[in-house]
């Protein structure tokens, strides 16, 4: 795959962030008008998705921001306000010295990677400021902006708790190396927290100045992923690692406002659809996992988000087919009878299918996005899951 996005690119095509506030950009923000329109002509459903929302934003007033700083393992630097974590499916080998290299089990998630605790603080920061700034965009009241803003600075502003922006030592393989670009695809949670910063507005307590200084933070992760050893070995992955590492780069992009720089990353992702795609819909390189069925699903989600992102920079991906009938539409259809039990999986699936709540966005979103009732009448037949936010974010019409 040509790569034409270096640094000199990305500092010729990006913009300067303006003091526009930020928009959100992984749901259509109409959808809270809608909700707060129908709960004002007394919608039970829109009132259950709220009543949802303020009941786990009101549990997470009590939760403490986590901070880098948390975990008790110094990064090799000696910098703890470096991002830290181990390979999920590396174990010791007994049958080496120490254990060392650690060996690569498939699907198998080693629970020693939660004695580092960047990871778990990292996905509870996306999940707390979206859910917190969500209640907040609901319902206008400040105590779940004033808490939002409490985990925004501790991640990125106050200089005692602060990341610094980079993953130099995410997703290490112990007796192999220090960190590996696989790990960037642990930063997916920050497009939440994108989405997070922009329903929180002008909220009082999040300063100017501290959303200069969260912008600036996203700008120096962005040169990082683009620039970095790591960052460009994620970038030429050719499994799902590759698509969410590019909805990564549109989410942040487009939060600080380098839309042109965004146009042209957009089109480059359409390289990858002959490389992910067969012509049935079948994804080659999530049937290799031994947990075929869910890598599937996580991987069509990844181009379902990109596809939005690139949506808003004129970038079709949803329509687009190559010439043998490569396309997400195509993937969708193929993976569809699976997922939802009409058809036996015929490929490995070492443990539980729990991506079904990933299958009910995907035909949501489809629904939407091709006018086909079908795909509605597809997501009636997922009854597992917990799937209120989806609704709320994405099911409202």
């Amino acid at each position: 795959m040509q790569r034409i996005l270096g640094l000199l690119l990305y500092t010729f095509i990006a913009q300067s962030v303006t003091a526009q506030q930020p928009q959100v950009y992984l749901f259509d923000a109409h959808q809270l008008t809608i909700i707060k329109q129908r709960i004002n002509q007394n919608d039970t459903t829109c009132r259950r998705l709220v009543n949802y929302v303020v009941t786990e934003a009101d549990h997470m007033l009590n939760l403490q921001p986590g901070s880098v700083m948390d975990k008790a393992f110094t990064p090799p630097n000696g910098n703890k306000h470096d991002y830290m974590s181990l390979a999920p499916y590396f174990w010791y080998d007994s049958s080496k010295p120490n254990g060392l290299p650690y060996m690569r089990k498939d699907g198998q998630r080693n629970p020693m990677i939660d004695k580092i605790t960047d990871k778990k603080n990292l996905v509870d920061l996306g999940h707390t400021t979206h859910m917190l700034a969500l209640a907040y965009a609901l319902t206008g009241e400040e105590k779940y902006a004033r808490k939002a803003a409490a985990f925004l600075t501790t991640w990125f502003v106050d200089t005692a708790t602060r990341m610094n922006p980079n993953l130099t030592y995410a997703q290490a393989v112990l007796g192999v190396n220090d960190g590996r670009g696989i790990g960037i695809i642990e930063t997916v949670a920050l497009t939440a927290v994108v989405d997070a910063i922009g329903m929180l507005g002008n909220t009082q307590y999040l300063s100017p100045k501290d959303h200069q200084v969260i912008s600036e933070w996203f700008d120096a992760y962005l040169k990082w992923m683009l620039t970095s050893k790591n960052g460009m070995d994620e970038h030429k992955a050719l499994n799902n690692h590759g698509i969410w590492y590019d909805m990564q780069v549109l989410s942040f992009s487009l939060f600080l406002h380098k839309q042109a720089f965004a146009k042209e990353y957009a089109a480059t992702v359409l390289q990858r659809i002959p490389v992910q795609f067969e012509p049935d819909g079948k994804q080659p390189l999530e049937l290799e996992r031994t947990t075929a069925l869910g890598y599937s699903t996580f991987s069509l989600e990844a181009w379902f988000k990109t596809a939005i992102l690139a949506a808003q920079v004129g970038v079709d991906i949803w329509h687009y087919e190559t010439t043998d009938g490569r396309g997400i539409r195509r993937a969708l259809e193929w993976l569809i009878p699976y997922a939802t039990g009409d058809k036996k999986w015929t490929y490995q699936q070492i443990k539980s299918y729990s991506e079904i709540d990933k299958m009910y966005f995907l035909l949501i979103e489809a629904a939407k996005q091709y006018g086909d009732g079908k795909y509605l009448r597809d997501s009636g037949k997922i009854k597992a899951g917990d799937l209120q936010m989806i609704q709320l974010m994405y099911g409202i019409e």
